[in-house]
């Protein structure tokens, strides 16, 4: 008899927490693998921070917290919306969830309905078409590629639009690409998306401070689309706060108020002590972020640079984030011994078990023939890698 649901048998499983499981076995066996499947920071979560966890405790913040999240949270991120995104929401129009995955899915869920066609431009994170699935909803993809610097034009838009659309989701800066909208390419979506004031728009920024172009422009800035957008966003990547697990929305007040009677009836609040400390991360000292950033900075320049050296391997720039996509067609076909390396799939599993580099296959983003490469890890880790990556590929013939 099976006993499990439609619902969980249709969706995929998370191929970079699958990848990085496989490298994290193969590690428990003694093999030295170095894991570039995970997006996260190395970093420790800042001082300052951790001082106001300790002092969370200290003050018994350790009873229930509020649905969506405590008032002083939320009056913090409208701060910070605010001061550095020119955006004006009030705090009923926040929801604190556990990590932006759940902000993402909580809007999703209260906002999609079976049928409902939701347009992600690909390449695209993981788990936006698995929490459309859980909607019910139908994902149309919007296909970008290395040589558009995997950004969508404004008539590929408007050409995926039908009268079942119901959302369209951006993330900018991208993950898996790192690619960053500037203000004028955002505008001319934006101009698109004016046209049709029946589309819910949602924006993931979590990437947002880790960004090398030296400007951000949020979606929710644009007037024509504010009153319709959602801003996803968090403290994991710009603070390294990744097991803090704080994210959130900032809504139009009736979808705040639909995720907070969603989020009330499967989680309730997230963790009061990590809420204290995202409160000290958004209104304390921002030195840290920028200290982060460039180290990224620094680490994407070098993971290039050593990326453009491996035959085969199609690299771009990425502006932000900390990934890297480089388009592989030119290695796939060719054999190690009787192995033939026939996917970017059959590439990723190759490197980790020839080159011990954990990676993840392009397809797991819906854009079969790239990986992806994190270089949130150490510039000696980095240079390490890329000469196995680069030895192993030397090995195909």
């Amino acid at each position: 008899m099976d006993f499990i649901s439609h619902r969980v048998n249709s969706l995929a499983a998370s191929a970079t927490l699958a990848m990085s499981q496989k490298s994290s076995e193969l590690r428990a066996q003694g093999v030295d693998v170095i894991n570039l499947s995970v997006g996260e920071p190395d970093f420790p979560t800042p001082a300052h921070i951790k001082t106001a966890a300790v002092k969370a405790i200290d003050d018994n913040f350790t009873f229930y917290s509020p649905v969506p999240g405590y008032m002083s949270l939320r009056e913090a991120i409208a701060r910070k919306l605010s001061r550095e995104n020119g955006l004006t929401f009030a705090p009923a129009q926040i929801v604190v969830s556990t990590g932006a995955k759940q902000a993402l899915c909580n809007v999703i869920l209260s906002t999609v309905n079976p049928g409902d066609e939701v347009i992600i431009p690909t390449p695209a994170w993981v788990s936006y078409v698995e929490m459309v699935k859980l909607a019910e909803g139908v994902t149309v993809e919007v296909p970008a590629h290395i040589d558009t610097d995997f950004k969508i034009t404004p008539a590929q838009l408007e050409a995926a639009i039908t009268p079942r659309t119901r959302m369209v989701l951006l993330c900018s800066p991208s993950n898996p690409t790192g690619s960053v909208y500037s203000r004028d390419e955002l505008q001319r979506l934006v101009d698109v998306l004016a046209r049709h004031p029946e589309i819910i728009i949602m924006a993931d920024e979590i990437y947002e401070h880790i960004n090398y172009t030296g400007s951000f422009t949020s979606l929710g800035s644009f007037p024509e689309i504010a009153d319709r957008t959602v801003i996803i966003n968090g403290v994991s990547k710009a603070y390294a706060m990744t097991g803090w697990r704080i994210g959130y929305c900032a809504a139009p007040l009736a979808i705040a108020k639909a995720c907070t009677k969603l989020q009330g009836q499967y989680t309730s609040g997230t963790s009061s002590i990590a809420q204290k400390a995202a409160e000290a991360a958004y209104d304390g000292p921002q030195d840290c972020v920028a200290e982060m950033c460039a180290a990224f900075r620094r680490r994407r320049d070098l993971v290039v640079e050593l990326a453009r050296q491996i035959p085969g391997f199609k690299v771009n720039e990425p502006r932000g984030a900390f990934y890297l996509f480089p388009e592989v067609s030119g290695v796939l076909g060719k054999r190690f011994g009787d192995r033939v390396i026939a996917t970017s799939g059959d590439l990723a599993m190759y490197l980790l078990e020839e080159a011990h580099v954990a990676t993840v296959d392009g397809a797991a983003f819906c854009a079969p023939g790239y990986i992806r490469f994190s270089y949130a890890t150490s510039d000696d880790n980095l240079r390490e890698a890329m000469r196995r990556i680069a030895c192993a590929v030397g090995k195909l013939k």
